[in-house]
This record gives structure tokens, C-alpha cells and sequence, in this order.
């Protein structure tokens, strides 16, 4: 061996040593127990987005207006035509109920700068300008409290019309703090504030820590998310963030083994593709896409938030809304708020191909795609895996029990101790019965 490859040989050697020591020593640092906000959301699990503005007039989604480049002035005169005549509150909050799921994230504010609520002076462009005449804000929590969701706010850091954001950023940032000190304040508890826009100046100082003490000192115990956008999912950011974000991308779980802070995740996803409401889209997702969206995200210990846009009047679209009925039918039918969905939690378990397992109070439920050839909502011309055996490995211990969620058929399963192996018998569809994702419970 020459003296170059002895070094090189070294350096590697080196290097291999370092890493396997840091791996151990990770492996011994402990995972953060989540603060009683975050455990909370984590349970939640399931949530809509609902984006809506003076954008929802123009039918062609929320970013009409950069997209087609619309001047200032002419945009603003949506305004006038803005009635919200059929915006409620509380109807949004049923459609969530209905659907499984447990909170809503409204657009306080989009990019286009215009407030859902009584900005109490800080600009003109909000809901008071207009000839709705009232605080939809106040009327969407109050509407969520009265059916027993929660409810959250998004909150643009980006903004196309007001001046200010451009040519006086700092003085841009005192009148954001000042109006999150407004929905602090004003409306009661809100269970989170879902900033979205620093990705438009990634060299800016955003002056977070102001922004989020603003929000600590009225509202402790509510949930703060900023938004990384498409392509930085998983990303960390400030420390008072309690939730990372995969913006249209599946969740990876995540490794938290000596992290100050137990931070967790949500996926935000849409129904079409983009985030109002559009009268030349018909590419809309089905229930099964849903459905296997929120067992991927469950699958990482994360919460699936989806999306729709309300009419231009704010009313809940048909469309949308029966597609979420759907869901909330698969939801019941799996145990509903006591079941795996909410209360489930990865355990390490992991099967062949996108099967998984999660834990719940030492009983296990394995997720099991691709029994027929219409579970993949995303597969064309692929042939499915089939009825037979779902092999999940790292087992500890034998399941002798086990039997389908939806219809109670029993199951046979085998363990083979050696290899930590537990292999369900997964058994075919009764005909007329297609769960996109079959859910069976295992016991001891």
C-alpha cells in the first residue's frame, strides 16, 4: 500500500470510527417528552385547511392575482363586491366534524393582504371595508367552539399590497406583530397561528422571536408552525415552532434522540391543485387519495391537513364536501375518535412495500395497502399485491390474535422468534367492500 492510500485508508478509518461514535452516541441521548399542546395536537391528527379571500371571486385560485399579474388598484376593488352572504362559521365546523376531522385552519389573511377580520385600524383592506359588514373571524371561532372543533388561523408574512413590505420592511413587521396581537387578544383561545411567506425573503431577518413573543404572552398555550414551503419539508426553524411542515409531501418520521424540544409534524395537502377555489379545475382528489394521504402521514406520526377553497360567497363547496363525507365514513369505521387514527402511534414496526403498523395501548393495528388493484389511487397499470401474507418485522412478541376492522373477520397470523417476524394472513375484500387501506387489529 502506498503512503497516499495509507493516509487515505486512515482518514476513512477515521472517519467511519467518528461516525459510528456519534450514531451511539445519539442512540443514547433521550427523546423530549412533547409539551401538553403538541401531545394535543399530535391527537388531533386530522385537520382542513380553508383557503378563502377577495381571490375566491376571480375563480381561479388564490394566487390570481400574481399570476395574472392584476394591478393593485384594479384587485382591490374586489372589495366592493365582497358579501360573504354565505359564509358560516359553524357549517364549516360541521363539514370538519362530519368528515373526522378535529381542527380548521383558516386564512386570517392571504397574500393579497386583505383580513377576514376588524384590523381596528391598522389598514383598510380588511372585511370591515366591505359590504359583509362583519367579523368572520369571530363568527368562524365562534361557529368551531359551538361544534366542538378547533380553531386555527393562517397568517401570511408575505404580502403583496402593502407598501410597506417592500419599502419599509421593519415597519411591515411592527404591523404584522400588531395584528397577531389583535387575533391573541380578540377572539379567545385559538389552537394555533400558521404563518406561511418567509420562504419570499429567505435572506431576511423576520424578526421571529418578536413575532412569537407576541403570541406566548396572550396565547401560551397555542400551536406556532411557519410554513418552509415546497421542497423544505421536515425543516427546523426557530425554537418556539412547535410544528414542522411538509407542504405537499409525504412525512418522514422523524428522529428526535437528543432535540432540547419534542417537536412534531404536519403534512398540508389539497384537494386540487392549488388552494382556493377555481371553476376551470376538475382535478380533484378522490376519498381513497385522501384516505391513503392521512394513513401516510399517520404512518409518520403526523397530522394530515387538507385542503379546500369555499365558494367566492364562502359557502362550502358540494364537491368537496361530499368527497370529506367519504373520508369521515372510513374514519367511523375504524374506531373513530378512540381508534388508531387519533390514537395510534408509530411504534418502529414497519411491513413490506407501504404497510406499517401502529401501537395503541399494546394492541397493534397494521395498515395494509394494495389488496386490489384500485387501493393505489396514484398506480397505472401496476398489479396489486394482493390477498396473502403482510410480513412486519422488529416484532418483540408473538399476536396470536387478529381480525379485520371493518367487518370483524378473524385472522391467522405467524411469529417466527428468530427473526423478530410476525406475518399477518391478509385475506381478499368481500365483494362489494373496498377500504382503499385495510386496518387489522392484532392482539396478544
Amino acid at each position: 500500500m502506498t503512503r497516499r492510500k495509507m493516509i487515505r485508508s486512515s482518514v476513512a478509518t477515521t472517519a467511519v470510527a467518528a461516525a459510528g461514535a456519534a450514531a451511539a452516541q445519539t442512540e443514547d441521548k433521550p427523546i423530549p417528552v412533547p409539551a401538553p399542546r403538541i401531545a394535543k395536537f399530535e391527537r388531533m391528527a386530522f385537520g382542513l385547511f380553508m383557503h378563502w379571500g377577495l381571490y375566491s371571486q376571480k375563480n381561479a385560485g388564490e394566487w390570481v392575482q400574481n399570476q395574472q399579474k392584476i394591478p393593485r388598484d384594479e384587485y382591490l376593488k374586489l372589495m366592493q363586491t365582497f358579501t360573504a352572504k354565505d359564509f358560516s362559521g359553524r357549517k364549516m365546523a360541521r363539514l370538519a366534524k362530519r368528515a373526522g376531522a378535529k381542527y380548521i385552519t383558516l386564512t386570517s389573511r392571504h397574500h393579497e393582504g386583505f383580513s377576514l377580520y376588524d384590523t381596528r385600524g391598522l389598514s383598510p383592506l380588511d372585511v370591515t371595508h366591505t359590504p359583509a359588514k362583519r367579523d368572520l373571524i369571530r363568527d368562524f371561532v365562534d361557529g368551531c367552539r359551538a361544534e366542538g372543533i378547533t380553531p386555527m388561523l393562517y397568517c401570511t408574512t408575505l404580502d403583496w399590497n402593502e407598501p410597506r413590505f417592500e419599502s419599509d420592511f421593519n415597519g411591515y413587521l411592527k404591523y404584522l406583530r400588531d395584528s397577531i396581537e389583535i387575533l391573541c387578544t380578540r377572539y379567545g383561545p385559538i389552537g394555533g397561528f400558521w404563518f406561511d411567506g418567509n420562504w419570499s425573503k429567505r435572506n431576511a431577518d423576520w424578526q421571529e422571536d418578536k413575532l412569537y413573543a407576541v403570541i406566548r404572552k396572550h396565547q401560551p398555550e397555542t400551536m406556532i408552525i411557519n410554513n418552509t414551503g415546497i421542497g423544505s419539508g421536515g425543516k427546523l426553524g426557530n425554537p418556539e415552532i412547535d410544528s414542522v411542515t411538509f407542504e405537499r409531501g409525504r412525512p418522514t418520521a422523524m428522529d428526535r434522540r437528543g432535540h432540547p424540544k419534542y417537536v412534531t409534524a404536519e403534512m398540508c395537502h389539497t384537494l386540487n391543485f392549488h388552494w382556493g377555489t377555481a371553476a376551470k379545475d376538475f382535478n380533484f382528489l378522490s376519498p381513497a387519495h385522501v384516505i391513503e394521504e392521512l394513513c401516510y402521514a399517520r404512518r409518520a406520526g403526523a397530522n394530515l391537513l387538507m385542503n379546500l377553497g369555499p365558494t367566492a360567497t364562502g359557502g362550502v363547496p358540494e364537491f368537496e364536501a361530499a368527497a370529506l363525507h367519504k373520508v369521515g365514513d372510513w374514519v367511523a369505521l375504524h374506531g373513530g375518535d378512540a381508534g388508531p387514527i387519533y390514537q395510534g402511534k408509530p411504534c418502529g414496526l414497519m411491513g413490506e412495500g407501504d404497510d406499517f403498523a401502529l401501537d395503541l395501548n399494546g394492541e397493534l393495528y397494521l395498515f395494509i395497502f394494495n389488496l386490489t388493484a384500485t387501493s393505489d389511487t396514484r398506480a397505472h397499470g401496476v398489479r396489486a399485491r394482493g390477498p396473502g401474507k403482510r410480513a412486519f418485522k422488529n416484532t418483540a412478541r408473538a399476536y396470536p390474535e387478529a381480525e379485520w376492522m371493518d367487518n370483524g373477520q378473524k385472522l391467522k397470523t405467524e411469529y417466527e422468534a428468530a427473526t423478530k417476524t410476525l406475518t399477518l394472513n391478509a385475506t381478499v375484500y368481500p365483494y362489494g367492500t373496498n377500504t382503499v387501506v385495510r386496518v387489522a387489529r392484532v392482539r396478544q
